[in-house]
């Protein structure tokens, strides 16, 4: 019989926990003399006893380890049942939110897509402006250990590849993971503390600098204002440009260069292809931008960090893009389609998978001109299995039919054509922003109805969870195993 008591034992943790972090914001708040620290102390309460109930319920089920098949529940469950406690804020604070809103803008902000539907931003407490920071945050450190430890182990979508980076763990996860996160933990802190001081060096506000240093090392795109990044001082742009970027590495590397490998990144190709792009695409739209407005530094400037906001998924916007022309909406449009690396804090199909997949169309041509050769796909000097490259596959056709069904589902609700395909794009690949004055840059997913808002809620889900982690527990066999 399946046993569900280790998976409700680490879900009731992870609860507990997160119920520890709502004390922060309402530290915040009692530090300002702002009335709505009570609502996070009740919040904190519920999240906590709740937590702490199904951990003690479950307690007698903990084992060693746990087996795939409750790998794979633990792994969807933690991202349902943290946005759940997580909107309890929004519910019962000062945006008075509806449950779908509340648990939109938690699933969101734990899943670092970066979509809002909340508008006035300027005027919410400090309290509930910094809880929306520290979900991101949190989500940000969370995928990265599932994408290190879980997804190669679940064999999703490719991922299996980076079982050779020395995190084999198979039988072992949660100790694992343990160990694992606590290397991640200190490089994350160390970022967003580095982050934080550069932002203040720009002339910043603290409290701005701490609530946007948390959700760019997330590259979760939350600020503080309607404007996003319009609102903040010009230099705060390049800032944010580096951190994305750094956020967007693989966090593997920098773990192997603490740890005495300090050329570990400049080996790693799917490092070198993702700064290529950056760049790439970045002097294109500056180019672009040049010839529409002529010759200057913000065009540079506005080029290189909306690009690199949208292909990392931070979702961060310093201007409406959607008044340049069609040619940059295009573009960023497909840009959001790429993502940054495995093992980061960024999202959509990511750099390795492309690489793979133009490895094995390539070894597909030379088959074609010499039929009786042997070509094999190969990855950072290594041989690629079959088992990977079909992964991959998989995972690009089940992308595109995935989207292609939530853009349907989207349609079927009222939204038109732009926003049904765009805001399904951006809730799948984590990106924030859709295009058109509705979620546009400009805009938020407040005025989408209600169906529109769960479809693009389990959405968010399934993208920051590579499809497949979310569909295998949706199969009648997986619970019949």
């Amino acid at each position: 019989m399946f046993d569900l008591r280790p998976v409700g034992y680490v879900i009731g943790l992870l609860v507990t926990a997160l119920g520890l972090t709502m004390l922060a914001p309402m530290a915040m708040d009692l530090l300002i003399g702002d009335p709505h620290w009570a609502v996070f102390l009740e919040s904190a309460i519920i999240t906590i006893v709740s937590g702490g109930l199904i951990a003690v319920a479950c307690a007698n089920g903990v084992k060693q380890g746990l087996t795939i098949q409750q790998t794979f529940l633990l792994t969807t469950s933690v991202w349902l049942a943290l946005p759940f406690f997580g909107a309890l804020p929004f519910l019962l604070g000062a945006t008075e939110a509806r449950f779908v809103d509340a648990f939109f803008e938690a699933m969101s902000g734990l899943t670092t897509t970066g979509s809002t539907v909340f508008s006035g931003l300027d005027d919410l407490p400090q309290g509930l402006i910094l809880w929306r920071a520290i979900m991101q945050w949190l989500g940000g450190i969370g995928i990265i250990v599932v994408a290190m430890v879980f997804l190669p182990e679940l064999r999703v979508g490719g991922m299996q590849i980076f079982r050779s980076e020395g995190f084999d763990t198979f039988g072992k996860i949660l100790p694992r993971a343990t160990e694992i996160s606590s290397r991640i933990s200190v490089i994350y802190i160390a970022i967003t503390i580095a982050c934080t001081f550069a932002y203040l060096a720009c002339g910043m506000r603290m409290f701005d600098a701490v609530v946007h240093a948390m959700t760019t090392v997330a590259t979760g795109g939350f600020s503080s204002y309607d404007a996003s990044f319009g609102a903040l001082p010009a230099a705060a742009e390049y800032v944010a440009v580096i951190f994305m970027v750094l956020a967007a590495l693989p966090f593997v590397r920098y773990v192997q260069m603490i740890s005495g490998s300090p050329t570990a990144v400049f080996h790693d190709s799917q490092i070198r292809v993702f700064l290529t792009v950056t760049l790439v695409l970045a002097t294109i739209l500056t180019l672009y931008l040049w010839m529409r407005a002529g010759l200057s530094e913000e065009s540079l400037r506005k080029a290189l960090f909306n690009v690199t906001s949208i292909l990392t998924g931070t979702g961060y916007a310093s201007e409406d893009y959607m008044t340049w022309g069609s040619f940059p909406v295009v573009m960023l449009f497909f840009v959001g389609l790429i993502g940054g690396c495995a093992g980061s804090t960024s999202c959509s199909i990511k750099i390795f998978r492309y690489q793979l997949l133009f490895t094995s169309i390539k070894a597909q041509i030379q088959k074609l001109h010499s039929p009786h050769g042997i070509f094999t796909p190969r990855y950072d000097g290594r041989t690629v299995g079959e088992d990977i490259l079909n992964s991959v596959m998989a995972f690009f056709m089940l992308f595109i039919l995935t989207l292609g069904v939530f853009s349907v589902l989207l349609g079927m609700t009222g939204l038109d054509f732009i926003t049904s395909v765009s805001g399904a794009s951006a809730a799948l690949a984590n990106i924030g922003p859709g295009l058109g004055e509705q979620i546009g840059p400009a805009g938020n997913f407040g005025d989408l109805n209600d169906a529109a808002k769960w479809i693009l809620s389990a959405a968010m889900l399934i993208g920051r969870l590579e499809l497949m982690a979310v569909y295998a527990i949706l199969t009648i066999q997986f619970w019949r195993t």
